[in-house]
Order: C-alpha cells, then sequence, then structure tokens
C-alpha cells in the first residue's frame, strides 16, 4: 500500500531506521544562512532578518566572533525572538555549551571544532564546515545533521583561498551521506545550479542581507 506523506507529520508507523535520516534530511531547508552584524549593523540586520523570515527563511546561523559573551547572548535573543513564529531553527556557531546555554536549536561547528570532536553532540542540530574530503569524512563518520562545503566560488571574506568550482565541490560529495550546503560567493539564483551538482542546498553570509 502506498501513501503520500509529509515528512514533518508521519501518520504511518513504524518507520525503518534506515529513513530517519533521509526523513530528517527532507526536513533541512535549502537555503542556510549566517549572520552578518558586524558589516550590517544590527537595526539594518534585523530588519532584513525579519524580511527573509517572511519570504520563507528557516535555518539561521548566529556567528558574530566580534561579540563579547553578553553581546552575543543578547543578539541571539533577538535573532530568535524573530525567528519563533516562523518555527526558524537557530544554530549557534561552533560553542556547544553556548548552544545549551542559550537553548539554541542547533550548533554549527568549525572546521578545527569538527576533528577534535568524537561524537555528535546530543540534542542538538549538528552541522559542520568542511573544506576537503578528510573533514567530509569525519562529518559523516559522528553522523552530523548536515555539512557546509566551501569555498565554492571566491569569498570577499577569504580572498586568498583558492576555489573549489563546482566541478570539485559535486566530485567531493560524490555518494556522500549527509546533506551539504554549497557556501562561498554564491547568490539566491545559483540554487538551480547547486542543485544539479549535489549539493542539498546553499548557504549565505552576505548576499541574503543585501536583497
Amino acid at each position: 500500500q502506498l501513501s503520500w506523506q509529509n515528512p514533518a507529520a508521519l501518520t504511518v508507523d513504524p518507520v525503518l531506521p534506515a529513513n530517519v535520516p533521509v526523513l530528517s534530511a527532507l526536513l533541512l531547508p535549502t537555503t542556510y544562512v549566517i549572520t552578518n552584524l558586524a558589516e550590517t549593523g544590527e537595526a539594518f540586520f534585523l530588519a532584513q532578518l525579519e524580511k527573509a523570515l517572511a519570504n520563507g527563511l528557516r535555518l539561521i546561523q548566529v556567528r558574530e566572533k566580534h561579540l563579547s559573551k553578553t553581546e552575543l547572548h543578547t543578539f541571539f535573543r533577538n535573532v530568535i525572538t524573530l525567528a519563533k513564529p516562523y518555527a526558524a531553527r537557530v544554530l549557534v556557531n561552533a560553542d556547544i555549551e553556548l548552544a545549551d546555554s542559550l537553548d539554541a536549536d542547533g550548533v554549527h561547528l568549525s572546521a578545527a571544532s569538527l576533528m577534535a570532536m568524537q561524537a555528535k553532540p546530543h540534542g542538538l542540530l549538528c552541522g559542520a564546515s568542511c573544506h576537503n574530503a578528510i573533514e567530509l569524512g569525519h562529518a559523516a563518520n559522528l553522523g552530523l545533521d548536515f555539512v557546509l562545503l566551501s569555498p565554492v566560488m571566491p569569498t570577499r571574506s577569504h580572498p586568498d583561498i583558492a576555489a573549489l568550482g563546482w566541478r570539485e565541490f559535486s566530485r567531493l560529495i560524490q555518494n556522500y551521506p549527509l546533506p551539504v550546503y554549497a557556501l562561498g560567493g554564491l547568490q539566491p539564483q545559483n540554487m538551480v545550479g547547486a542543485w544539479q551538482h549535489g549539493a542539498h542546498g546553499i548557504a549565505m553570509q552576505r548576499a541574503v542581507w543585501e536583497c
């Protein structure tokens, strides 16, 4: 018997264990954004965030290394206050303890944090930044929820790092078991191209706030 199902509200039971990561991946939005408060200023950023949420944004990483812990707490609370009415999920960059203390939906690991990790953090949506096959392999072994692979194109933030290009991006994630977001110099209009090269979606730090 066949039944069309919404992965967010299944009405069939039991679900085979092998289907659980597939269903979890289907629930991930195709756009993942990173905050950019340092370049935009808070008032402009929050206005752009509210606009993006109204237009469908559902996955956000708070990454503001220039803020003090107190400032970061305040900024995170402002972001999550805007995000909650839309059921958007908010992750904290790198700091698992901070994610727990802020009651964040998850944590996003830097490549260095990823390689030092021995087990996936419990109870948190967990992504990681990857730049090569070794980092991708470790993220898969830990069973993380998703990864970013970058930089696909040249970026303003890391102009000295050689871009992977779409061909190498596609090669690295061939038969890869986790959802992969492409990051680096991308615009919303790059979504279809990212899908064609095997990505789950795209991640952006600047382009989404400049719209």
